[in-house]
């Protein structure tokens, strides 16, 4: 009896350790699996980091029009201190158009423009100008045939939804779309343009390209305007830089190497590209959306 009573006395202490073992295991993997879902809330797992760094590195955001034009805007502020003679019977150039809001608004009438053109690095992003510019046009000849309808006029109700108007051939004939890398592919023998826009654009260039491509796109734009030619510039602050360094391995690389910063452009466009006078419009500028704020200059060649 005493034996036995030993026996079961050992056993359960026995069993007491492999208990506590086991609750002490638990207590590890619940600490573990809190860390693990602490990042993942947090978005600090690397590989995610990682990836959504990777996405844009261009700066060539599918959603970039609507973080700059807020609900509440029934366009983008910048237009309105646009002047209409940069742009009536010009043709004129958009580059990193992203997905056209700002390039078709222009080829509207209210600019009169005889043409625009707008590039970006993005292809998937001109397919989206495309389409955007196909389903103006369709909205516009909808409009079309509810006032004709309205008017009770047998001609001017006939269908357009073929763009067979005159105004939606005007409109496709006066802004297209393109591809391209401006930087590296644009031929400065090419068509020549009397306004050039270069919109939110010059930090992606910069950060890819480094001093270099940023001298190499001025002075391509220089030698693409004509004489008198009008160049319309939004750079972004150094702030941005250091915001956006880290979204590759080679803007990490030349945001080190950079020297020529936001605030030498004015004085290196003027000075060294050649550009004869410039012009700030950002007091006149009103109403644009957080982190938006940014200086918009126009240069004349």
């Amino acid at each position: 009896m005493g034996q036995d009573s030993n026996e079961t006395k050992t056993k359960r202490k026995r069993g007491g350790r492999s208990k506590e073992k086991k609750s002490t295991e638990k207590v590890v993997t619940t600490e573990e699996q809190k860390k693990q879902q602490q990042q993942q809330g947090n978005g600090s797992n690397p590989s995610k980091k990682k990836k959504s760094q990777e996405f844009c590195p261009f700066g060539n955001y599918k959603n970039y029009y609507g973080y700059r034009i807020s609900n509440d805007m029934d366009e983008d502020p910048r237009l309105k201190v646009l002047k209409k003679e940069w742009f009536q019977g010009k043709d004129c150039l958009d580059i990193g158009c992203n997905s056209g809001v700002m390039t078709i608004h222009i080829g509207k009438k209210k600019f009169g423009c005889r043409s625009i053109l707008g590039v970006d690095i993005d292809s998937s992003l001109i397919e989206v100008a495309r389409w955007r510019l196909r389903n103006f046009i369709r909205t516009q000849n909808q409009g079309e045939k509810k006032t004709a309808a309205a008017d009770g006029s047998k001609e001017q109700s006939l269908p357009l939804s073929d763009g067979s108007s005159s105004e939606t051939k005007d409109l496709f004939q006066i802004v297209s779309f393109q591809k391209e890398n401006f930087v590296h592919t644009r031929n400065p023998d090419e068509n020549r343009y009397d306004t050039i826009l270069c919109l939110s654009v010059t930090k992606w260039v910069h950060l890819n390209w480094g001093d270099d491509g940023l001298i190499t796109l001025f002075s391509k734009i220089w030698r693409l305007l004509n004489p008198g030619g009008i160049f319309v510039m939004e750079p972004q602050p150094w702030k941005s830089y250091e915001k956006n360094r880290r979204v590759s391995e080679t803007t990490a690389m030349n945001y080190r190497n950079i020297v020529l910063r936001p605030e030498h452009f004015q004085n290196i466009l003027l000075d060294k590209i050649g550009f004869r006078t410039v012009e700030d419009l950002t007091s006149s500028l009103s109403g644009v959306s957080k982190g938006f704020d940014r200086q918009v200059l126009v240069f004349q060649k």
